[in-house]
């Protein structure tokens, strides 16, 4: 049987891959989409879950005078109103306070976020607006004693989910998509140009991909895929470790998160509500890539050195700890220990035909793979055709719909899930994960399937084995830390409930051994 063609085969299901292929199906393409691990099983689950334009890079644009960098901040800020908008189950407005010890603070502060709402245009999702010293106290009752602080808007979102949900609705609209499955070949055709690549499973299988474009979106990866495609291709990327803790306490009762806004060494902190627990975060530790995700003690101690700063009364007990590595691009030429290491993307194209999107973030995916298309649009030689209407699984073709969806669907879940007293946090969890398809997922599963395994995110075994027949999952933390956050918010709860998962899984057949 002869090996199937694609237009485009796409290497790396994270934010950027998964991207890329929802956006090529829109607009007709045959597409594979294939990742050596889970679906966003790297950097792009391991993010600080806002969805924002970044108020620091807004800050260095105007210090350094680059209308680039403010540029950047207005595309992210308006795709950042795009997700809120067409994946409100996944994503919602979250208000950061930004505090000072002056009044002078405070009127820097309210200045660059009053240009920060500017930007957002129509997009703009809430005013800043000042918060005085009691108020201040009332919603971040443990705070260190400041002047005030000015609060602002942006969005915070599930990035796992979307991640996943991006490559599933992909694959409704027509691309096979492959996890656990490595590209260890890529092969040139007589022309010297790419024409196929070659995978591995987990137990072995090899295939061969023909496409007549090949992406590479493996992020902190990229230069392995195109030293693959070109020997002689000089590195462009740098990693650096984002470390983030999950406390058991939580800081944000009010659901205002606080941004620190200067660290010693001159970094901003987040410290956010999660799951009814405190998310602080992030690290920025240079580290090679094999230690991207791997936290150390230090960087632990250096985010729980400001929790006690800001917090100074409060305990501080680590629950959950992650780490995932920043893609950063250096600029084509530079030298690898180059400082001059930006949070924009770029598209390249080698002459064998491989195009590598790199750099880049996660509110940014959307036009990282549209820049990504118009690439793949000038290896193809034709034009390709305007994107057909493919609404994300689990909302509605129109945001009104997806609204009034959830609304109508969360009295229907209220018939389906016994009465209790932790039934109103199982349909936002359940909501909040499968959007319109919660229902669904429900009414299918026999009533034992339906209680609660876990006081901490209310995740049920109806969901663990939707997870495994329908989203990909294939071990234990597939389904503990990304189809769910279990794992992500409390490490010694995910591991009680890791044998019921390994037995759900190797009830359907799967060792995740293999």
């Amino acid at each position: 049987m002869a090996d199937p063609t694609f237009d485009l085969l796409v290497i790396g299901a994270g934010a950027s891959g998964a991207s890329v292929a929802y956006e090529a199906v829109r607009r007709g393409l045959s597409v594979a989409l294939l990742d050596a691990g889970d679906i966003g099983g790297g950097t792009s689950c391991r993010s600080t879950k806002l969805l924002h334009g970044g108020v620091r890079y807004l800050e260095l644009a105007f210090k350094t005078a680059d209308l680039a960098q403010l540029r950047l901040v207005r595309e992210a800020l308006l795709e950042r109103g795009h997700w809120l908008r067409e994946a409100p189950f996944l994503a919602h407005r979250l208000e950061l306070a930004l505090p000072t010890g002056t009044l002078w603070g405070q009127a820097y502060y309210r200045l660059g976020l009053g240009m920060y709402d500017a930007l957002a245009g129509r997009q703009n999702i809430g005013s800043s607006r000042l918060l005085g010293r009691r108020q201040l106290e009332r919603t971040l009752p443990g705070l260190k004693a400041c002047q005030g602080a000015v609060a602002y808007s942006d969005g915070q979102f599930d990035d796992a989910r979307l991640n996943l949900l991006l490559a599933l609705t992909a694959a409704r609209g027509g691309a096979e998509l492959r996890s656990h499955c490595s590209v260890v070949e890529l092969e040139l055709g007589s022309d010297g140009r790419l024409c196929s690549a070659v995978s591995e499973s987990r137990d072995g299988v090899r295939e061969r991909w023909r496409a007549r474009v090949i992406v590479n979106a493996t992020g902190i990866g990229a230069d392995g895929i195109r030293r693959m495609a070109d020997a002689s291709a000089a590195p462009r990327m740098l990693t650096s470790r984002g470390t983030h803790i999950v406390l058991k306490e939580q800081l944000c009762p009010a659901g205002l998160g606080l941004l620190v806004p200067s660290t010693d060494d001159g970094r901003v902190l987040f410290m956010l509500p999660f799951f009814g627990r405190t998310l602080v975060g992030t690290t920025d530790e240079a580290c090679p890539q094999a230690m991207a995700t791997h936290p150390t003690d230090a960087e632990q101690g250096y985010l729980l050195d400001y929790v006690r700063r800001w917090f100074p009364g409060s305990s501080a007990t680590v629950t959950s700890r992650w780490a995932g590595g920043r893609p950063l691009l250096k600029p084509a030429g530079a030298g690898l220990d180059s400082s001059r290491v930006v949070r924009e993307h770029e598209v390249e194209t080698l002459p064998c035909g491989l195009v590598s999107v790199m750099g880049g973030k996660w509110t940014t995916c959307r036009p990282m793979a549209l820049d990504t298309l118009e690439a793949v649009e000038q290896q193809l030689g034709a034009p390709l055709s305007p994107p057909q209407p493919l609404p994300l699984i689990g909302a509605a073709e129109t945001p009104d719909g997806t609204a009034q969806g959830l609304e109508q669907q969360r009295l229907e879940l209220e018939a389906l899930l016994e009465d209790s007293p932790g039934r109103n946090e199982q349909i936002a969890h359940l909501q909040g994960s499968h959007g319109l398809n919660a229902k669904a997922l429900i009414e299918s599963a026999p009533a034992a399937d339906r209680v609660p395994l876990s006081g901490v995110i209310p995740i049920c075994a109806a969901e663990i084995h939707h997870a495994i027949r329908h989203e990909h999952a294939r071990d234990a933390d597939d389904v503990l830390s990304r189809r769910c956050r279990l794992a992500m918010v409390d490490q010694a709860e995910a591991q009680r409930l890791k044998p019921q998962v390994e037995q759900a899984l190797d009830g359907a057949g799967i060792n995740p051994a293999a």
